[in-house]
């Protein structure tokens, strides 16, 4: 079993969670093609005792966090040596910020702190994020899954261990379709492989002065992969999964 597989992402999932759910039913359906062909020389009893349960690779080529939603490339089988290469594709979100405070986490999970009642106007939002488009230095969140040390950031912040994470250059290709409603911000945002919208989202409400934290975040694009063409996972099947597998 070997392929790619594109899989819309509910909120309250983690990555793994889709991952394990994916191999889950891979197991299922070579599970019964083995039974099928085990059939013509053994009893289904016998079969079943000498065979053990069929091992399937299944991985994911770039986390989304619990809370976000959307576009997840799932690697099954011989597709998994490739992660890396699916992993590094640009990418776009649809964004949601909340401007007046800021948060530990960057998101809603996180402690809250009050910062500004400030309203920029629609002009001053348009300005400060214009200015972050192109080639910029970011510092990626410490709620990341970026490994220090062989652990993950967000492992250490969360224990109150000191995080510290060195900048790196990204692309911020656009932020298009801005909708603004104090306190909220929505827009697109066309990014390269390794971009933190938590960290962008802070830094645009650095920028204007009010603090800011991500509220929703959905990925609808990966590279040529669009979200259009995923599963739902509340609707995935055995054969739905066959039919949308990707070689």
């Amino acid at each position: 079993m070997d392929g790619l597989l594109l899989v819309d992402k509910p909120s309250g999932w983690t990555s793994f969670d889709v991952v394990a759910r994916v191999r889950s039913i891979l197991r299922q359906v070579k599970s019964e093609k083995l039974k099928a062909e085990g059939k013509k020389q053994l009893s289904t009893l016998d079969f079943q005792l000498s065979t053990p349960s069929p091992k399937v690779k299944v991985g994911h080529t770039g986390t989304l966090d619990p809370l976000a939603t959307g576009l997840l490339v799932l690697v099954i089988g011989s597709y998994t040596k490739r992660a890396g290469e699916f992993s590094k594709l640009d990418k776009t979100y649809e964004v949601t910020m909340k401007l007046g405070q800021t948060s530990t986490t960057g998101d809603e999970e996180g402690d809250k702190t009050p910062v500004s009642d400030i309203k920029p106007s629609k002009d001053a939002i348009l300005a400060a994020i214009k200015r972050f488009e192109g080639d910029i230095m970011q510092t990626p969140h410490k709620f990341s899954a970026i490994k220090i040390n062989g652990q993950r950031a967000y492992k250490l912040a969360r224990s109150g261990q000191e995080v510290q994470l060195e900048p790196r250059k990204v692309t911020i290709f656009s932020m298009t379709d801005v909708n603004y409603s104090y306190p909220e911000i929505k827009f697109t945002a066309e990014v390269s492989s390794g971009t933190y919208i938590r960290s962008l989202v802070e830094d645009i409400g650095s920028k204007l002065g009010t603090g800011a934290y991500m509220t929703a975040l959905r990925r609808t694009r990966v590279g040529t992969f669009v979200l259009h063409d995923a599963l739902v996972m509340d609707r995935i099947t055995a054969e739905k999964l066959e039919k949308a597998r990707r070689y």
